[in-house]
């Protein structure tokens, strides 16, 4: 299988440390080794997540990477090094972040070793579960980057969805209400928005009601089965009935 012509950060590293080993070396603790015995990168990167390995061990190696990371690059391996050792825990959402949001890969990849990266400066002597801790930190901050990134695109016509064109000269406002189901307890009041038309947000919420039906009501939608209705909503020009 040919690989890309353009490698990501993930597989640059992965070619870069591919039998390598930095110094100092990674220890491991046990109860009978008071000073640690020295353990290859690999050994290292293998423990880190399996969890059969007891959390003491892999607590202990992940305190010891993060101190790493604080040593001068131009004078260690170890800041690229502890990139690589955290490539397993960030390869699954880094393809997730990348389908979700049509992102390019090598941005994707770049942002979440930087949020790895900021979450382990932040890990003290002492934090608990620093391993996890780091990656829920590490990949919560890059989806929210690219949340806040991801494009919108506003579309006057919705006839790529079965909708069919609308004048937009009106100035009427739509409306829309929010009915949850009775006996909830959680958002039990009426919701109300109203929405100037001349507004690209008003324009399509009017012409998909109008489109699929849903001008009056969306309460006699069909229920598909494979989840519980949550509330229903009505979609209507403002002054206007039905």
């Amino acid at each position: 299988m040919s690989l890309p012509p353009h490698p990501g950060v993930f597989t640059t590293v992965e070619r870069q440390w591919a039998g390598r080993y930095p110094v100092p070396e990674l220890r491991l603790f046990t109860g009978s080794e008071g000073a640690g015995v020295p353990i290859a990168l690999e050994q290292a990167r293998e423990m880190l997540y399996d969890r059969c390995v007891e959390p003491a061990v892999r607590t202990a190696l992940w305190h010891q990477i993060a101190e790493r990371l604080r040593m001068d690059a131009d004078r260690s391996d170890w800041p690229s090094a502890v990139v690589w050792l955290g490539l397993p825990g960030l390869r699954r959402t880094g393809l997730r972040i990348t389908w979700y949001f049509h992102a390019e890969r090598e941005d994707v990849e770049a942002e979440l070793v930087t949020c790895y990266l900021e979450a382990l400066t932040e890990v003290g002597a002492h934090t608990p579960d620093p391993g996890d801790r780091v990656f829920r930190s590490a990949c919560s901050r890059a989806w929210t980057v690219f949340r806040r990134a991801r494009p919108e695109t506003a579309v006057d016509d919705v006839e790529g969805v079965g909708g069919i064109p609308l004048d937009t000269d009106t100035d009427d406002p739509w409306q829309v209400d929010y009915d949850p189901p009775a006996g909830r307890t959680a958002l039990s009041a009426s919701r109300r928005i109203t929405v100037p038309a001349h507004r690209v947000e008003g324009v399509r919420i009017g012409a998909l009601a109008q489109a699929w039906g849903l001008v009056g009501t969306a309460a006699g939608t069909a229920h598909s089965g494979r989840g519980r209705q949550v509330a229903t909503i009505s979609l209507r020009r403002s002054g206007r009935k039905g």
